[in-house]
């Protein structure tokens, strides 16, 4: 069967209050837009999914990491290869978000996109699944580090996962993107580049996989090959990533000369990624997934 996705269209949320980070700019608000339901049965939703001022640096630092069950913040013994800080995560940032009155965060990423605004991240970071709706209040911060945003603080517009997670949180599916609102009349893309996602990429591909845990307020990384979990889920070995790697890109074919490369999987599917942090697994990208990108570009 076709997987159309679910799709949240939000008010164009301002970033936060001038002054409060680095790199932020002056707070704007936008109105609020319709959209036309996703698919039959499946009605567009509509809340606001960030807030003016509310990601202070110290709402930033304090926000704890979204994967409860991966909370062992170091490799098993005998993991290898393990993580090391990654010096460069120009299109990897951390995902910030609200649950009732908790904060919490992801990892995401930029995806090459005909609008040039798109992320990929874990379906589970940006909506509950089994009825329960989306998360708020997100911003995506790129290379974000110890409470900085070098690159500014970017705001949704919509958010998109399938039904089938929507609806049972099916593993298979575990994959959500969220197209940003422009920053200082620019998308994304335009200021950081991005990589492509590779769609039915067989199971084993030498990947580097970059994220955002718990253990760390700057992002590691790590270089290891996936292998075939089941028909539908990859997996890849490498000590360290603990809660809040959720939605770290796989990327394979990496070139160290332009930092972009092929997305063949983002941490999340079986145990929504692992539950330890030397063992991550990712939904298949195939054809569901294709679809799911299909329609997020489609606007």
């Amino acid at each position: 069967m076709r997987v159309v996705s679910v799709v949240l269209t939000a008010a164009t949320v301002a970033a936060i209050v001038a002054g409060s980070m680095a790199g932020c700019s002056s707070s704007r608000t936008a109105p609020a837009a319709e959209r036309t339901p996703a698919a039959e049965g499946t009605p567009a939703a509509r809340t606001t999914v960030g807030a003016a001022g509310y990601w202070t640096k110290g709402r930033l630092l304090a926000a704890t990491d979204w994967r409860a069950s991966r909370a062992a913040a170091f490799p098993s013994p005998g993991a290898s290869p393990n993580s090391h800080t990654s010096l460069k995560a120009t299109r990897v940032g951390a995902l910030f978000l609200r649950v009732g009155s908790d904060d919490h965060f992801c990892t995401a990423s930029v995806v090459s996109s005909p609008g040039r605004d798109l992320l990929i991240t874990a379906a589970h970071c940006i909506n509950g699944g089994h009825g329960s709706g989306y998360r708020s209040d997100l911003v995506f911060i790129p290379d974000y580090r110890n409470g900085e945003a070098p690159y500014g603080i970017w705001t949704p517009s919509r958010l998109l996962v399938a039904p089938g997670w929507a609806k049972s949180a099916d593993p298979d599916l575990d994959v959500g993107f969220v197209v940003l609102e422009p920053r200082d009349g620019e998308n994304i893309e335009q200021v950081l580049g991005a990589n492509t996602l590779a769609f039915n990429p067989g199971y084993r591909n030498l990947v580097r996989v970059t994220g955002y845990p718990q253990s760390s307020g700057e992002p590691i990384t790590c270089r290891n090959w996936t292998t075939e979990q089941s028909a539908s889920q990859l997996e890849f070995s490498c000590g360290g990533f603990a809660g809040g790697t959720s939605g770290s890109p796989w990327i394979t074919h990496f070139d160290s000369a332009t930092q972009t490369g092929h997305i063949v999987g983002v941490i999340g599917g079986y145990q929504q990624g692992g539950d330890t942090a030397s063992v991550s697994y990712s939904a298949y990208l195939g054809n569901a997934i294709r679809q799911l990108y299909d329609e997020a570009i489609a606007g």
